[in-house]
């Protein structure tokens, strides 16, 4: 991505020794969001930079994409591939050579909607015969991914990222049960079959039959995968990159327009300020069984029951850092599929800037309160400053 790199100079670059002083293992959440995806690949190159290196990367749609890339290559390769696939899926042309943007963009998004992305996705055939026509191909969708699945298969070596150097998590959801699963090479050998049904964002996408179910990109269901890795078992003390492509938080609209596009930043931004809170309690109330244990008789502390019940507490923390994509010019309603070389430019160096100015500030050094178990320190991506 000789091209699209971010802009840094080499001496920018952050100290190479963050990692040397985070405890526990260190995770990397990747939401969907299409095209905003390249944020995610300028916070890994950061994270790199720093030697910051994941331990786990969990993921969703363009999320797996990008953590499939990071954890199913060695860490020297990880930044060349990200670039590749990104050099391979970006938009390039213009009609009207940049001097009427908005009509370049309009012309871009229609070429997009109705050619596909030649590395990425195709018009399907059955898409000829409209919408509602059933049995004339099988799974439906608009397009065809079969393109992905060789860029895929071209820049992810399955053989090493199952030999699990990196744990990679992808979640999808069941077609037919609504359930939400995470696949992960920890429990069991992971495929190209397991990306591309993270992936698969219906009506657009074809749904992907892994174990003799139909799924779906799991960002329909739950958008940022942060709840499974807290949920994990066994626990550990994690700190955890969480990066956010859709803004929880933003104007009141003025327009319909605008409030369609409010609408999917609140719909693909998953609720994770809430999810959060909830898990705060849940880590506070295991920390309380934990202390508890010191108030139990010995006598009665060793008995079957009673260990069952205090195994339910725990005293590991969770320091979840939080990355934000910061709104660019000109994002609308279908910023999600701003494929073109620039967009893709923008948002990988704010990834990385973003991410240099945190790991500055390294907010794992804190110690966190050990009752609340969970501590949050949020980047704001608009004014610079990091606050928790």
């Amino acid at each position: 991505m000789a091209k699209q790199a971010p802009s840094h100079a080499p001496g920018d670059s952050p100290e190479p020794s963050h990692g040397e002083d985070i405890a526990g293992q260190i995770v990397l959440v990747l939401q969907g969001g299409g095209a905003l995806g390249a944020y995610q690949a300028g916070v890994y190159e950061a994270l790199h930079e720093a030697h910051v290196e994941p331990g786990w990367v969990i993921g969703t749609s363009i999320g797996a994409i990008n953590g499939a890339i990071i954890a199913g290559n060695p860490r020297e390769q990880r930044i060349d591939r990200l670039k590749q696939f990104w050099e391979q899926v970006a938009y390039r042309g213009s009609a009207t050579s940049g001097w009427l943007p908005v009509f370049d963009e309009w012309l871009r998004n229609l070429s997009i909607m109705t050619r596909g992305i030649p590395a990425f996705f195709a018009p399907s055939p059955a898409a000829m015969f409209g919408i509602h026509p059933a049995g004339i191909m099988e799974p439906a969708a608009i397009y065809s991914t079969v393109p992905l699945r060789e860029t895929l298969l071209s820049l992810i070596d399955f053989s090493y990222l199952n030999s699990k150097e990196t744990r990679l998590t992808v979640g999808a959801v069941s077609v037919g049960s609504g359930r939400m699963r995470y696949f992960t090479n920890r429990d069991a050998p992971l495929d190209v079959d397991h990306v591309m049904a993270s992936a698969a964002f219906p009506p657009g996408f074809p749904s992907v039959r892994l174990e003799g179910e139909s799924w779906w990109d799991g960002g329909i269901y739950s958008n940022t995968p942060l709840e499974a890795v807290l949920d994990d078992h066994p626990r550990s003390d994690s700190v955890i990159f969480a990066v956010q492509l859709w803004p929880a938080h933003g104007r009141e609209p003025k327009s319909v327009w605008q409030a369609m596009s409010r609408q999917r930043d609140i719909q693909y931004s998953s609720r994770s300020e809430s999810h959060l809170e909830r898990q705060k309690q849940i880590h506070r109330l295991r920390h309380v069984i934990r202390e508890l244990e010191q108030y139990i008789p010995a006598d009665q502390r060793d008995t079957p029951e009673v260990r069952e019940l205090l195994g339910w507490g725990c005293g590991t923390t969770m320091q979840v850092i939080e990355l934000d994509a910061p709104r660019l010019a000109g994002d609308d309603l279908h910023k999600d599929i701003d494929f073109s070389t620039s967009g893709i430019q923008r948002r990988w160096a704010a990834g990385y800037e973003n991410t240099v100015r945190m790991l500055e500030k390294a907010p794992w050094r804190e110690a966190p309160d050990p009752m609340e178990g969970i501590a949050v320190y949020r980047s704001d991506p608009e004014a610079g400053p990091d606050t928790h």
